[in-house]
């Protein structure tokens, strides 16, 4: 099984994000990251959007990173000439493939738009550019429609589609058989690349089922950040890529959890706290069994070391805590756990939660221990875990 490969398209789609602008020393330090983490192509910006726009591009390139720079754009000359001003190696040209946005967007028919993209890519193949072509709202499409456009593009020298869930019509069934069914048509060399919309919270699930069917590139955003409910997110898909389906990456995930706090703060959006992977709570443990499990063996309750995305294992003291969990703080602290007062200091602690609504510090925790030795009246716990 080859590795696959990411597109990362967090400054263009995930900038797309209402509300979400990206600064461009923030552009620029994010790219830095991408590279460190060996993402292996960023498509960074849309050119035809203005001049500022372009010398932000520009400076990107300027920075020698290695990973490869893409711009985005439609099938028109313009956008192509605006590219070539940034110094981007690699252009994506993309266009309506579905009946709907055919007829809707353009007042095309599906000839006109072969003629157009043909037009296009004939284009930029006069810079010696690196190209893809992207089939927007091709899961709404006629996939031998789909199929057909790549055999004739392949013809005119491209070897890489995208191919896009734009406004999250699939679920990973219906994935997965579109995508074999295109490139069961194909050439062996053509690589496909699949770009899934989160509508429905599926676009991690489609993204892996369309790799499983064969396509070698997934286009992602940093935590899924995109446009309405987003897109794939990297880290999911590395992750479970790698766990769920035994395939290999050419990522270095150690960076994901630095990545994904430096991309939210750009963003101005948080990181939810459950957030898969990279969320500020997803390693952290306050179930009495969980925290008694892992305390013996991580691997009863992890399905990988969070070290693998820089982060570590947090247990915390809440309602829910069990003896064990307080005497690990406890000698966290340097105390030594007395087990005679187990009952009482357990019953404070769940009070003091119900109280609060919130966990409990371990400062918190060493007062209650305090006013619980002048008592010692009610029996020790028998052992819970």
């Amino acid at each position: 099984m080859k590795p696959i490969k990411f597109c990362d398209t967090t400054l263009r789609d995930g900038e797309q994000a209402a509300g979400v602008v990206f600064s461009p020393e923030e552009k620029r330090e994010i790219v830095r990251q991408l590279a460190k983490a060996g993402v292996e192509q960023a498509e960074i910006g849309i050119p035809a959007m203005g001049e500022e726009e372009r010398a932000v591009i520009r400076s990107i390139v300027d920075m020698g990173l290695p990973i490869q720079l893409s711009a985005w754009n439609r099938a028109l000359k313009e956008d192509i000439d605006a590219s070539l001003q940034t110094g981007v190696s690699w252009v994506h040209l993309t266009i309506p493939t579905s009946d709907l946005q055919i007829k809707a967007k353009l007042h095309m028919n599906r000839q006109e738009i072969v003629t157009m993209i043909r037009r296009a890519v004939g284009y930029a193949q006069q810079f010696n550019l690196g190209i893809s072509v992207g089939f927007e709202d091709a899961s709404r499409a006629y996939t031998p429609f789909l199929a057909e456009l790549v055999l004739i593009l392949y013809s005119d020298g491209i070897r890489r589609f995208r191919y896009a869930d734009t406004v999250s019509m699939l679920q990973p069934v219906t994935m997965r058989e579109k995508i074999r069914s295109i490139l069961g048509e194909c050439p062996e060399d053509v690589e496909l690349e699949v770009h899934c919309h989160n509508d429905f919270g599926m676009a991690t699930a489609n993204t892996l089922a369309a790799l499983e069917a064969g396509a070698l590139w997934a286009s992602t955003t940093v935590t899924g950040i995109g446009e309405r409910a987003g897109n794939a997110s990297m880290e999911e898909v590395a992750l479970a890529w790698k766990h769920l389906y035994g395939g290999r990456t050419g990522l270095d995930t150690i960076h994901f959890k630095e990545l994904a706090e430096l991309v939210s703060a750009a963003a101005g959006r948080p990181l939810p706290l459950a957030k898969p992977i990279v969320g500020p709570m997803v390693f952290t443990h306050e179930s009495g069994i969980h925290v008694d499990g892992m305390l013996k063996n991580r691997e009863t309750y992890q399905s990988f070391d969070p070290v693998e995305v820089g982060a570590e294992h947090r247990f915390v003291l809440g309602k829910h805590s069990g003896w064990k969990t307080v005497a690990h703080i406890l000698r966290q602290k340097g105390i030594r756990p007395e087990r005679e007062l187990s009952g009482e200091l357990m019953r404070e602690v769940r009070l003091e939660a119900d109280r609060n609504k919130r966990l409990i510090e371990p400062e918190e925790l060493m007062k209650l221990l305090e006013g619980v030795r002048s008592t010692r009246t009610v029996p020790a716990l028998e052992d819970e875990e």
